[in-house]
């Protein structure tokens, strides 16, 4: 690990200016302030950052969100080596949401970017991302990175991994598993979140189906871990349509959602494969909301949540399994520049990497 003699008082990076259509993509080298230095605080030069479906989200103001800021740091997953950030830069610790490892939660939550931090003094400071040299934290939300993974394959984890593994740690059927039952776990879609969430529910010890629109994922689905893989095509009703998938009904314990798009996906088909009393949750983000009639619950009293990224105790869980089970992404690197910002962030809107873009040397691109 490289030692950093010198702090500059201003940090550098790539920004996304405009979010029209036209130019979201488009990075521009940009140099800002960080926040104040509190207690607790320290500061990482960053080598390595993950890109996701999140970002070109943000990037497109696609979440339509009424208090979006440009010019706008991109990513949430970065580190340096043996230790990473993820998309939680801030909570209060105090409150009872963050002594119960819920702090994921917490009210006063700012993400790694697109938040706003309350600084002591009064001000507030605009949250930056990982696309740049530099960033200043509360150590709480940094983690040690098992030396055993490499800066790529870490950074996914940070984001990605923690968002996956936390839904299916909370939500497993434990009365099952005293049992000696598989618990049956179904992962709908097959991106950056689908990658890690099959291999953690296989490395749990769970029968794990995969529910993808076509064919072609089905081959990296049940090499990462999948016992079936169940194609809806392009039908809605695709449970009863489609004869052999007729007998997934009323099958699964618990199912996460990865979906990022609600183009022809009709929920109140899907939540048919729940058993009674089953577990949706949803981690994926659409532009434009699913719609689900109160009437399907009623067919199998089944039940519908969310999840946001994992707490503390459970990012140090995770980097434990992935280094007991051998848990890895799968990770296409781009050396950092601003044409590669602009590939890897229009590589994930467009569905076009297996299955998740690390920019590397970001250290090199701003000495």
């Amino acid at each position: 690990m490289s030692t950093v003699t010198t702090i500059p008082e201003k940090f550098s990076g790539y920004a996304v200016f405009d979010p029209s259509e036209e130019t979201w993509s488009d990075v521009k080298p940009y140099t800002f302030e960080p926040k104040p230095f509190e207690d607790n605080d320290i500061d990482i030069k960053i080598n390595t950052c993950s890109i996701c479906g999140s970002d070109a989200h943000s990037a497109r103001n696609g979440w339509n969100k009424p208090d979006a800021q440009y010019p706008l740091f991109q990513d949430m997953k970065l580190l340096v080596k043996l230790v990473g950030v993820g998309a939680q830069s801030y909570a209060c610790l105090k409150c009872k949401l963050c002594k119960s490892n819920n702090e994921i939660y917490c009210p006063k939550l700012v993400h790694t970017f697109g938040g706003y931090y309350e600084n002591s003094d009064g001000s507030k400071t605009f949250s930056q991302g990982g696309y740049s040299n530099f960033i200043r934290i509360n150590d709480y939300f940094v983690f040690h990175i098992p030396e055993i993974i490499s800066n790529e394959e870490a950074a996914p984890f940070l984001c990605a991994g923690i968002t996956t593994y936390s839904p299916i740690i909370r939500n497993l059927p434990y009365d099952l598993i005293s049992k000696g039952i598989k618990p049956k776990v179904g992962i709908v879609g097959l991106g950056g979140l689908g990658m890690m969430a099959i291999q953690f529910s296989k490395a749990l010890g769970c029968e794990t189906f995969v529910f993808s629109r076509g064919e072609s994922k089905r081959e990296d689905a049940i090499k990462l871990g999948a016992d079936r893989v169940i194609i809806t095509g392009g039908a809605l009703n695709w449970i009863d349509e489609i004869e052999e998938n007729k007998d997934i009904k009323f099958e699964l314990d618990l199912v996460i959602c990865t979906a990022n798009s609600a183009e022809n996906f009709d929920l109140n088909t899907y939540l048919k494969v729940l058993k009674i009393n089953g577990k949706w949750v949803s981690v994926g983000l659409p532009e434009t909301p699913f719609t689900v009639s109160p009437r399907t619950f009623m067919s199998n009293a089944c039940f519908m949540g969310a999840s946001h990224l994992g707490s503390h105790v459970e990012m140090i869980e995770m980097f434990k399994l992935a280094v007991e089970k051998n848990i890895r992404p799968w990770v296409e690197c781009l050396k950092m520049s601003p044409e590669n910002c602009k590939l890897g962030l229009e590589k994930c809107h467009y569905n076009k990497c297996k299955y998740r873009v690390a920019l590397t040397e970001i250290d090199k691109a701003f000495e």
